[in-house]
């Protein structure tokens, strides 16, 4: 794409640049706004090591992303290691100090505990929309409101929230945001990031080489405006291509009733691991809103033989630590188990989800734990 002169080349290009504005247009942004990357772990490190290549004098320019000692990133203690570990090397490698917002003993955290760090020396927030381990939707609009009043950027880990609600990045003020194709009916191997644009233009490159440049010399080299000055070498043409069609079908079914849905039964499987003896769920329990997953810890029982017990019944959860050590180290637990409904999830399924894991305790053994 953006390369060759024939037919194929053209139409591959249309495709691609189609597939930009399409995905653009599902998160409220302009297609100038959307970078194509790897994942959404690449998506963040892009933005981190902008971060960190301004804070080391980048071409000798003064930058609005330059980071000095005394400054502050502020993460939560629930962040997927995705957008802790970006952040943990920016602050090592640029003298600034990393804060934690708390969680609480449910592993969730309030806009109160978040805003009593926010302060002149806060540079950047960053944070997830919806985390992946309780379920939480965090209170966007007044940690943007916050960080921007001191002058602090904004990056919003969108993974749980792009493919189960409705969402414009745009409207909620944030800077920087980052999803993956494959968690919303997507391929595997490409992910958004989203940046105000003149942000992205200011951002020093992450990957350099082909097709991300305007000229070259054996000196020097000039780079394109974004999002191209972000996408070197090949890029995942069939996979965009294929995550616009994604996009298509999730707006067909509407985002409005997909969240509805999970919410619903999201409830279902909160009411229904309640009531049951040694089962401890992680995040808010019934009648909070959150998404459609829920974590829990089986008192006697390692989750992965959780895992293995409701795989033998043909329920398939995710065990372990979700990439969040940090939290779950809080939480006094090594792993929890994981189920996560979405759009095509049944009512039946997640009542044997609930009837599995009400024997599971039995079966191991543990029920006097």
């Amino acid at each position: 794409v953006h390369r060759g002169a024939h037919t194929i080349a053209g139409e591959a290009t249309e495709l691609y640049e189609h597939a930009r504005a399409r995905v653009a247009a599902f998160i409220g942004a302009r297609a100038e706004e959307v970078v194509w990357t790897s994942n959404a772990t690449d998506a963040l490190n892009l933005v981190a090591h902008g971060f960190a290549s301004a804070s080391r004098g980048w071409r000798g320019a003064a930058s609005p992303f330059a980071l000095r000692s005394g400054d502050e990133i502020l993460v939560t203690e629930a962040e997927h290691h995705a957008n802790l570990i970006p952040w943990q090397e920016l602050a090592a490698g640029a003298g600034a100090t990393l804060r934690f917002v708390p969680v609480r003993d449910d592993g969730t955290w309030t806009a109160d505990d978040a805003l009593a760090l926010i302060t002149t020396r806060t540079r950047i927030v960053a944070f997830a929309h919806v985390s992946n381990v309780t379920g939480m939707v965090a209170p966007v609009a007044e940690l943007v409101a916050a960080a921007h009043a001191v002058g602090a950027f904004v990056v919003l880990d969108a993974c749980q929230s792009a493919p189960h609600r409705a969402i414009d990045l745009a409207a909620l003020g944030v800077d920087f945001a980052a999803f993956s194709g494959h968690k919303m009916l997507g391929p595997t191997g490409i992910g958004v990031l989203y940046g105000r644009q003149e942000l992205l233009d200011a951002l020093p490159p992450f990957r350099t080489g082909g097709s991300m440049i305007t000229t070259v010399t054996m000196e020097r080299a000039e780079f394109l405006p974004s999002p191209q000055r972000f996408e070197a070498g090949t890029q995942p043409v069939s996979q965009a291509v294929a995550l616009a069609a994604a996009v298509d079908y999730l707006e067909g079914v509407g985002l409005d009733r997909v969240e509805h849905r999970e919410e619903q039964l999201a409830q279902r499987m909160l009411e229904g691991l309640a009531p049951l003896p040694g089962i401890r769920v992680i995040g808010s329990g019934p009648g909070v809103p959150r998404s459609g997953l829920v974590s829990f810890d089986v008192a006697g029982v390692h989750a992965h033989d959780v895992g293995q017990f409701l795989d033998a019944q043909g329920i398939a959860v995710r065990v372990g630590h979700h990439c969040t050590q940090p939290l779950h180290r809080r939480l006094g637990v090594t792993s929890t188990t994981r189920a996560s409904a979405y759009l095509y999830t049944t009512t039946n399924e997640v009542d044997r989800l609930i009837a599995g894991v009400a024997e599971v305790r039995d079966f191991f053994g543990a029920s006097d734990v």
